[in-house]
């Protein structure tokens, strides 16, 4: 849709200066995240980006403060849309699941999923994750120089963890098929999202050829896992037990008025399961490690805590409510490097926000990443301090000041899952080692999901007897 960008009623909204002709194409490319920083700090809350030529140019609006966070997210969630060219690359790449479906689409979905993501189904789930995270414990003992790399170490458990959770028994016959697709599938999708024009998907390209084949793949080992689901789903699925594998439950899922999920959209929910599950408890995961491998005196407390509460034995699910030190460890790591650091929207009406009007049509940017380092809401923004997340500081702050999980009636449906698994896997990493950083600084760029460019390597020492 068109916008018209004269038409705004409010205040004239600040425009980020960019060069003759591309406007702030080539800056946002080099570094988006940085280039959205710079847009708050030089003009305010509410600024329009312009990214590309002539004819193909398009205008961003980009809301930093909370209370613009919380109007697009949650008040007026109604005006504004996945309706954007980025959005809409997911969807045919990874099909339309909750994280991309809209209308009675989405609604129906989320009554079809919402009762196998309760707490105490996802409670259920807590042994698979001290599994997974054993398992990686001691496969670390046997590493060179005794360094690990946080990045890769993270994204293996996390996908390990919910492709157990979701394939159970069939996990092996995933985890490499995601480890060797995923990747491609991402490049592809952050390629034709941020390209002003793409050639049709169904041209002979090797770009094209190459994600196909990707697809191909990864969907082909899907179908098989929910076919052997389907054939073996009975009357009793829907209730299912505490050892089912998430895909059973899904496959026998049924609301109200007795729908439930055709093939396809089963595998459209397995994909983003798998897209949406561990990329982002991956980096949650990694960033807090890190950044305790930085901060020894706070990587000591939290050790302390762990080991005054569980002692020897398995976190369970209980144990969440009584780790609150190394919970907020884990929310300051989701504050500073946000798994989801831009969120898009496009506005279906014109709004008022901050003064400003923003025009029906117009592409909306939220940015965590900078919102979580607002000066108005966090003293000394760029610095590592789990104390911020006190009960007594959360409350003093506006609710949008810190959003990981997005918020509103599309609020992140697996948010209790990520935080039992990070929380479950921190408690016996640190329990197991100390941590000293080797790279101090971890250079990020925003994908689907935050991404780093480089190692994220930590040297460890076992702490066994």
């Amino acid at each position: 849709m068109a916008v018209d960008v004269n038409a705004e009623v409010g205040k004239e909204i600040p425009v980020l200066a960019g060069v003759p002709v591309v406007g702030s194409l080539f800056d946002l490319k080099a570094d988006a995240l940085g280039t959205y920083e710079r847009a708050r700090r030089e003009h305010g809350d509410v600024v329009r980006v312009s990214v590309g030529p002539p004819g193909l140019r398009a205008e961003l609006y980009c809301l930093f403060s909370a209370e613009g966070a919380q109007q697009v997210l949650a008040a007026q969630s109604a005006n504004f849309r996945k309706d954007n060219p980025f959005y809409q690359e997911i969807r045919e790449s990874f099909g339309n699941g909750l994280l991309t479906s809209q209308d009675e689409d989405y609604l129906r979905q989320r009554r079809l999923v919402q009762p196998l993501f309760t707490k105490r189904r996802v409670d259920g789930y807590a042994g698979a994750v001290a599994a997974e995270t054993a398992s990686v414990i001691t496969a670390w003992k046997e590493a060179a120089d005794g360094v690990v790399d946080l990045s890769d170490q993270m994204m293996h458990l996390a996908l390990r963890a919910v492709a157990r959770i979701l394939f159970g028994t069939d996990v092996e016959a995933t985890v490499d098929v995601v480890d060797r697709c995923f990747p491609v599938i991402t490049e592809y999708v952050l390629g034709r999202g941020y390209s002003p024009v793409n050639i049709p998907r169904a041209w002979p390209t090797p770009g094209n050829r190459k994600a196909a084949a990707a697809m191909d793949e990864l969907y082909g080992v899907c179908d098989g896992i929910i076919a052997g689901r389907r054939r073996g789903a009975d009357a009793d699925a829907a209730e299912g037990s505490e050892g089912e594998d998430l895909l059973s439950l899904l496959a026998g899922a049924k609301s109200s008025d007795d729908a439930e999920f055709d093939v396809s959209e089963l595998r459209d929910q397995v994909l983003i399961f798998l897209l949406a599950g561990h990329e982002t408890t991956a980096t949650s995961l990694s960033f807090a490690l890190h950044l305790l491998a930085r901060h020894p005196e706070e990587q000591r407390r939290a050790r302390e805590e762990i080991t005054r509460v569980l002692g020897d034995r398995t976190p369970a699910a209980a144990d969440l409510d009584r780790l609150p030190y190394l919970t907020q460890v884990l929310k300051e790591a989701m504050r500073l490097y946000p798994a989801a650091p831009v969120i898009g929207r496009n506005a279906v009406a014109a709004t008022d926000i901050g003064g400003y009007t923003i025009p029906a049509g117009a592409n909306v940017i939220l940015a965590p990443w900078v919102t979580h380092r607002h000066p108005d809401y966090w003293t000394d923004p760029d610095r590592f301090d789990p104390e911020r997340f006190t009960p007594e500081a959360e409350a003093a702050r506006p609710r949008y000041a810190w959003f990981p999980f997005g918020g509103g009636p599309r609020a992140c449906i697996g948010q209790h899952f990520s935080m039992l698994e990070s929380v479950i896997a921190l408690a016996m990493i640190l329990r197991a080692y100390e941590f000293e950083a080797v790279d101090t600084d971890i250079p990020v760029s925003s994908g689907i999901t935050l991404m780093t460019q480089g190692p994220t390597r930590c040297r460890i020492r076992s702490l066994d007897g």
